[in-house]
């Protein structure tokens, strides 16, 4: 479905923002690039099973981190496994979630060195409450005895596909010491109590200054009500990119009847029965200052490696889940919400090219880090290797058997090379089952016969196949026409 909206929709947008300035390039290439991935006229790899002789088409991907759900799904699955068999150590660690005020989203989601930033300030924040507190709570000389650890993860947007740049954190819910606090001793980790609301609540104030101190260098304003939607010079230098910014921040239809207003919500009735909390609000480690939210609830388990790996998977997801958008008899979309919002808004409705402009707001500008490392977990850390596990030998997964002759391995890189990450094939079959390694007929090894790049060999592996060039099938739907885009390319106010 989503591919169906984007190949209808977005030839149209671009020519339409092409007239008011166009869109940056790393934003084209993006789209670009997502209508090719996955389509076998655009390059694939031919495989042969070297027992029976049957062989197969695989199709290249576009490899993007913007929207497309296959390759985030295989990025999302390779950045949760390193992080779990490389990265993260056996100890409790707690779940930060920073949300920021409305009026900064569209700033930050451009702005890549204010993100780097107000990161910097919350985690800051966060390192010196853990310092304080094991101090207290260990009875340390020092606060500089005690040593923290944490990746953040930056997320571009909300289960509406709003921009809203907001920041995940796993921090590890202790603190590493020195024993007698001598350098040269081995380092032990401490386990500290659950945070508290004051806790939070001054972590919450604390990141809410800086972050104040940081715009105000920079000329903005931490009020959403004082400051605009849209950074001025993006306004001037790309005005069609701030105004998707502008409608994607506030969650604006741009087409149909309800251009400007933000689309309808499908609100699930209520629970006649609801579950009782398990504890009053107020003992729960959240709290809000200036627009600033902090939520510090869920602690996973360091032992719990499968937990671990669920909730890098979490942090780390892509922004769009194509089981959760259906096209309606009417022609609309429905967007669907893992979990109902407060108000019970399960559901938003809303015209298929009002989709567009809240995937280019999700696209990440070029050289704009998702994943970042503090305390003992960074790679400037001379603490790191003493805290960080050590990966599991796992052949299979960097280093496949070698093929017949001079063939580099399927879908693997050359076994003298290092190899740190997992290879695209072991990630096919981790995150989407399918292993192409193995024959579906007989469960022979598959060897890499051909890579066809041109046109010409393209077309010859299809005919071989008996396949053609041809998109994904198209839904036979009620399409609505919808009226004249309202979008405010080349106004400043979106």
């Amino acid at each position: 479905m989503l591919y169906q909206v984007v190949a209808e929709h977005w030839p149209a947008f671009l020519e339409r923002a092409e007239e008011h300035g166009g869109l940056p390039r790393f934003v084209v290439g993006e789209f670009e690039e997502y209508l090719r991935c996955g389509r076998l006229e655009h390059g694939c790899l031919h495989l042969v099973c070297r027992e029976c002789g049957y062989s197969e088409l695989v199709a290249f991907s576009c490899k993007k981190r913007g929207f497309c759900p296959s390759c985030l799904g295989r990025r999302m699955a390779d950045t949760a496994v390193h992080l779990e068999q490389s990265v993260l150590p056996r100890v409790p660690i707690r779940h930060w979630i920073c949300s920021l005020p409305w009026g900064l989203r569209a700033l930050l989601g451009y702005d890549r060195k204010l993100c780097a930033e107000v990161v910097s300030a919350f985690m800051t924040e966060v390192d010196r409450s853990l310092r304080w507190r094991a101090k207290r709570e260990l009875g340390l000389a020092s606060v500089a005895q005690a040593h923290t650890g944490s990746v953040v993860a930056v997320q571009r947007t909300d289960s509406a596909l709003r921009l809203n740049v907001h920041f995940h954190s796993l921090v590890l819910d202790g603190v590493y010491v020195h024993e007698n606090g001598d350098p040269r001793a081995p380092l032990e980790f401490r386990e500290l109590d659950t945070p508290t609301q004051a806790d939070i609540a001054e972590v919450a104030a604390r990141t809410a200054a800086r972050v104040e101190r940081i715009l105000r260098d920079h000329g903005r304003s931490l009020e959403p009500e004082l400051g605009d939607d849209t950074p001025p010079d993006l306004a001037l230098d790309e005005p069609g990119l701030a105004a998707c910014y502008a409608a994607a921040a506030q969650g604006l239809s741009v087409t149909g009847d309800r251009a400007g207003k933000p689309p309808l919500r499908l609100i699930a009735s209520p629970d006649p029965h609801p579950r009782p909390r398990a504890a009053d609000a107020t003992d729960q480690p959240i709290a809000e200052a200036r627009g600033i939210n902090i939520h510090a609830v869920q602690v996973v388990d360091g032992r719990d490696r499968r937990g671990v790996e669920r909730v890098c998977k979490y942090i780390t997801r892509p922004p769009v889940a194509q089981d959760r958008l259906e096209r309606r008899p009417d022609g609309r979309l429905e967007l669907s919400f893992k979990r109902a919002w407060r108000d019970g808004t399960r559901a938003l409705v809303f015209e298929p090219a009002d989709l567009i402009p809240r995937l280019v707001a999700a696209v990440p500008p070029p050289r704009w880090h998702l994943l970042r490392y503090f305390g003992v977990l960074s790679s400037h850390s001379s603490r790191r290797r003493l805290v960080v596990p050590k990966a599991p030998v796992d052949p299979t997964a960097n280093k496949p058997p070698p093929a017949r002759g001079d063939q580099l391995a399927l879908l693997g890189e050359n076994d003298d090379a290092p190899a740190p990450r997992k290879r695209w094939a072991w990630l096919l079959a981790h995150v989407f089952a399918a292993d192409l390694e193995r024959c579906p007929r007989c469960s022979g090894p598959m060897r890499w016969a051909e890579v066809a790049t041109n046109r010409d060999a393209i077309a010859r592996l299809l005919a071989e196949q008996g396949l053609g060039p041809r998109p994904p099938p198209a839904e036979r739907a009620k399409v609505r026409v919808p009226e004249q885009m309202v979008l405010g390319f080349g106004d400043a106010s979106g």
